[in-house]
């Protein structure tokens, strides 16, 4: 019997496919610094802080010891590790954004 030599292809690009999309996001996707003045709200990290809630659209600024940096959460992404978007060196620690919708985007939005 002959094996069609383009099976092993499909297959190798059929399992591929779902480890492309569970890639990470890239940065740009994640939203954008910001001047610390442009923040709405803040938020103290310290070496217990596991998470972060904040809200798409909002501009956060993220306190770590004497250090600050501020953040704009402006992408399409739920949730990612905050390290990603921090000063280098800043966080010593995995901290995770989670990211709720922003509401002026959500049925009923602010107006």
């Amino acid at each position: 019997m002959k094996t069609n030599p383009l099976i092993p292809a499909i297959l190798a690009l059929a399992f591929s496919v779902p480890a492309i999309s569970m890639a990470a996001p890239r940065d740009d996707l994640l939203g954008q610094t910001e001047p610390a003045t442009a923040a709405s709200r803040s938020i103290t990290i310290t070496p217990a802080t596991k998470y972060v809630n904040v809200e798409g659209g909002q501009t956060v600024q993220f306190k770590v010891g004497d250090k600050t940096f501020a953040w704009n959460f402006d992408g399409p992404v739920s949730s990612f590790e905050l390290n990603r978007v921090a000063p280098p060196g800043m966080l010593d620690h995995v901290v995770t954004a989670y990211v709720a919708p922003n509401p002026l985007y959500l049925p009923g939005g602010r107006d």
